[in-house]
Order: structure tokens, then sequence, then C-alpha cells
């Protein structure tokens, strides 16, 4: 009897089906996530360990360079630089988790509502956000810092509060369009409510729009806070910070240009990161361009 040849997988079997499979053939949103899950595994491996104290002066080893025992070498005050970074890490999350949080939570209830009742409460609630959006982060973080003094809950607060009336237009222009489309006006046929149509038709259909809009204002409030922190109005001493590390670091620049590099990298890679990510989200949540690859 001759052998029954067994047949060979295709290359095509092995692709992972769905979302996923697309996901990873998908140049952007693989970097960004590669990039965005070094952010998160560096502040979580800081909360276990790290290889010296970020918060110990060590002056007789201050401005060490790159070695063995300090890695990315020492700061002014003989602090281990990758200790820095990889504690400074936390307080960009921190910071990004809270402040897009409040943004989302606030923008989108408003932006829903707006699109729900129309009218003179869509258009007090859109003037409303123009009004917020005539504040920067940064402004905000300086008025808020003469009243109540310099600190992250501050920082965090001012960069929440700049993010309010992005997602409350993204909302309600999303919104508004679900709410011109045949299955509501059957839902409102059928005696629905405004707030029952909302969460079951509205919120959902607009989930994706609002998962991109994430990521992207997250990489924003990492960039905001660096940017209070490098002026003094962020996170305060002895926590690190990468904005404040380039802040100490701009008075070394010619004796010891590494210490600005270093958190600039850090600062750029997960803004860059975020960005990419919230682009390749985009592409796969979008069913037109789904479709396309």
């Amino acid at each position: 009897m001759s052998a029954v040849p067994t047949a060979v997988p295709s290359a095509a079997a092995f692709k992972v089906p769905g979302f996923w499979g697309r996901a990873l053939r998908h140049r952007s949103f693989t970097i960004g996530a590669v990039l965005s899950l070094l952010l998160v595994a560096a502040a979580a491996v800081s909360l276990v360990w790290t290889p010296w104290s970020p918060y110990e002066l060590d002056l007789a080893s201050k401005l060490q360079k790159p070695s063995w025992a300090h890695w990315l070498g020492t700061d002014t005050f003989g602090r281990d630089v990758a200790s820095l970074l990889l504690v400074g890490a936390r307080a960009s999350i921190l910071v990004g988790v809270i402040a897009v949080g409040i943004g989302l939570t606030v923008g989108t209830a408003l932006g829903l509502l707006a699109a729900a009742r129309r009218g003179w409460v869509e258009e007090a609630i859109m003037r409303l956000t123009d009004f917020t959006m005539a504040f920067p982060a940064i402004l905000s973080a300086i008025m808020m810092t003469a009243v109540f003094g310099a600190g992250i809950v501050n920082a965090i607060v001012a960069i929440g509060i700049y993010n309010i009336p992005t997602f409350a237009r993204i909302t309600r222009a999303s919104a508004n369009a679900i709410w011109s489309r045949e299955y509501v006006a059957a839902a409102r046929a059928c005696g629905k409510g405004a707030f029952a149509i909302t969460m079951q038709h509205v919120l959902p259909n607009i989930s994706a729009v609002l998962i991109v809009q994430i990521t992207i204002r997250f990489a924003v409030a990492i960039l905001a806070e660096a940017a209070l922190s490098y002026l003094g109005l962020g996170t305060q001493p002895p926590q690190p910070s990468w904005g404040r590390m380039l802040s100490e670091a701009q008075t070394m620049m010619f004796q010891a240009p590494l210490l600005a590099v270093f958190p600039g990298m850090a600062i750029a890679l997960a803004v860059l990161g975020l960005n990419l990510l919230g682009d390749g989200l985009r592409d796969l949540l979008d069913p037109r361009l789904a479709r396309a690859r």
C-alpha cells in the first residue's frame, strides 16, 4: 500500500482570525502597542524593584557616565538616572489615567446630554466647552497654583478640566450622527425614552471613537504633565518626574548632555507609542477601513 500523503497546512491557516489578526498585521498598531506596553512595564517594575533608590542622594557619585553600576549614569545629586526614569513613568501614567478619566467621564456625559436634549441645552453646553477651551492646561495649572499651591493634584485637575471640552465635542458630534439613524427612530416609536436610547444604542455605537480619543488624550496628558513639572508646577520633589529631570538637566547641558537626552527620549517614545496606538485603533475600529484591510 502506498502511503497517504499528509496535507501540509498553508500559511493562511496559521493566521490569527478577526480583530487580532488584523491588528498584528497593522504596523502602527503593533509599534504603538509595544511602546505603550513598555511604558506600563516600566511603571510596574518600579513598584517592586529599581536598580538604586531614586530618593537617596550620593553627592560623591554625581555626574557619573553610564556603567555597569549605573546603566544610564547619575545626575547632579548622585541619583541613578535609570531608577529615576522607571519611577517617573509611574507619575506619567498616574496623571494620564486620572486626568483622562476626568475628561472622559464629564465630557462624555455632557456630550451625550447635548445630543439627547438638543435646543438650548445643547447650545449652553457647547458654549461652556468653548469657554473652557480658552484656558489651556498650563494656564489653568498656573492659576490653580497661585491659589492652592504647586502639586501633582492641581496638575491632574487642570489637565482633566482641559480634556473635558474635547470629549464633549467629539461625543456630541458622534452621538448626533447616531440619533439620526433609522433604528433610533424605531426605538423612539416603540416608546423608549432618551436615557434608554442613549445607553442602549448611542453610547455603544460611539465607544470606538472614544477609545481612540482616550489614547490620544493620554499622550497629551503625558506631555502636559512633563511641561508642568518642567515649570515646577507639577510633580514635586522628591517624587521623580520626567519633566523635572529635564528642568534639572538644563543647567548641565555642556557637562552632562545625556541627563537631558534620556528623559527627553522617554517622553518622546511614550507619546509616539500612544499616538501610533490611537492611529492603529482608528483604522482597526472603523468598519470601512477594516474592510479595506
